[in-house]
């Protein structure tokens, strides 16, 4: 990468950086994004990370102002509440946040930090929250103790109208961004009638158990085990590492088949005794996503390697990577979360592969997110077939390729 991009992205940066309440924030754009949102703090960080410490630390502490009794973190804070945006306006039941979370990112954003600077003091202050945060997933979104962890709307896995939901919203592979959109204000609806309270209403509503949720959560697992070692605290250590090993064996066993893991709905029986999962074999880039977790064996990951990820019938695009296959009814290279390529999606199948060697098809994806950045510039997303940048302008997300 160029010093110019690194330029371009510190400057990016700086100018989406926002201070409220004597806490700073980086807002994801401006013009379309004037909010705080959880995932895209925890990019920011990382981003952040790589020539300013200091801001990557308050941009993750800044999330914990606002963290819920429960332990959750809610995926929007509304700093300072603007009508001018194009940001839909949405009553969540709270007045300064959400209702509703995002993947958890955060561990592995405060322990990439923690590798730059070593700096204990910083662990020591974040660490009560942060094990408050995943203990919230552990009991409120696996009550039945079955060691997979469930979402309770499209947007908590920060695809908001992800073609891998079509089914459990009752849609069809085509239909428009305002048909999904209005199924997920319905959840919303539901979602302040059970006033927030997952364990006891909102699972029977939308229920997901989301391949890349659990991926990203096994794997910050880890990194909160490895940050609780730091601190000598070798009970939460062994606690956290034990939940991501079995939150990966129960993946294994009821995410797996046919070489893929793929996300699941569940359904309750007429008497509600029984919880059956069904398997969403809908092929979006979730299928690459426990690379991240290394949940794949090596035989395992060379096989979908080959036949997804470098078929041109699936996701080998001119531009890499669609976040839905090409050969999937429902893939629109303009469709939102529905087919255009977005940094962070290309971000985490690039960490993956760096862990099962694939040093050379990993420069392939970098250098692709390099070449859509200098033909379209900083926008949300782009067409993989042409390279078209698509939605908001100055998107942060960008710079993740710093991280590459």
């Amino acid at each position: 990468m160029t010093n110019d991009f690194k330029k371009t992205i510190k400057s990016l940066m700086l100018s989406n950086r926002r201070h409220r309440g004597g806490n700073l924030y980086t807002l994801p754009s401006p013009e379309s994004y004037p909010y705080q949102w959880l995932w895209d703090s925890c990019f920011h960080a990382i981003i952040l990370s790589h020539y300013d410490i200091s801001s990557a630390k308050e941009e993750l502490l800044s999330l914990f102002v606002r963290q819920f009794e429960n332990g959750m973190i809610p995926h929007m804070i509304y700093w300072q509440k603007k009508t001018a945006s194009d940001f839909p306006v949405i009553e969540w039941g709270k007045e300064d946040t959400s209702s509703i979370t995002q993947p958890p990112m955060l561990a592995y954003s405060v322990w990439q930090i923690y590798q730059k600077d070593k700096n204990k003091k910083f662990l020591d202050q974040i660490y009560p929250n942060l094990t408050k945060f995943y203990r919230y997933f552990l009991e409120y979104r696996d009550f039945r103790g079955n060691n997979l962890i469930s979402i309770i709307n499209p947007d908590e896995s920060g695809e908001d109208n992800s073609s891998r939901f079509d089914v459990v919203l009752g849609l069809p592979p085509k239909h428009s961004l305002k048909e999904n959109f209005k199924k997920r204000l319905e959840l919303i609806q539901r979602n302040r009638e059970c006033k927030f309270n997952a364990r006891t209403c909102m699972k029977n509503f939308f229920w997901v158990k989301d391949v890349p949720f659990n991926s990203i959560l096994v794997e910050n697992l880890k990194c909160l085990s490895d940050i609780a070692s730091v601190l000598g605290k070798h009970e939460d250590a062994d606690l956290f590492f034990d939940q991501s090993k079995l939150i990966a064996a129960a993946m294994r066993k009821h995410m797996f088949e046919d070489g893929v893991f793929w996300s699941l709905h569940s359904k309750m029986d007429i008497v509600g005794e029984k919880i059956s999962y069904k398997k969403i074999k809908v092929k979006t880039w979730a299928i690459f996503a426990p690379l991240f977790a290394m949940l794949y064996t090596k035989s395992e990951a060379n096989k979908i390697i080959e036949k997804y990820l470098q078929n041109e019938e699936e996701f080998n695009a001119p531009f890499l990577i669609p976040t839905v296959s090409l050969s999937e009814e429902s893939f629109n290279p303009d469709g939102f979360w529905r087919g255009p390529v977005w940094m962070s999606t290309n971000w985490f199948i690039y960490k993956g592969l760096q862990k099962y060697g694939y040093e050379t098809l990993a420069e392939k994806i970098k250098q692709s997110s390099l070449d859509l950045l200098e033909k379209s510039g900083f926008r949300e997303q782009y067409n993989p077939l042409t390279g078209e940048g698509y939605g908001a302008k100055k998107f942060t997300w960008g710079g993740l390729v710093i991280d590459m």
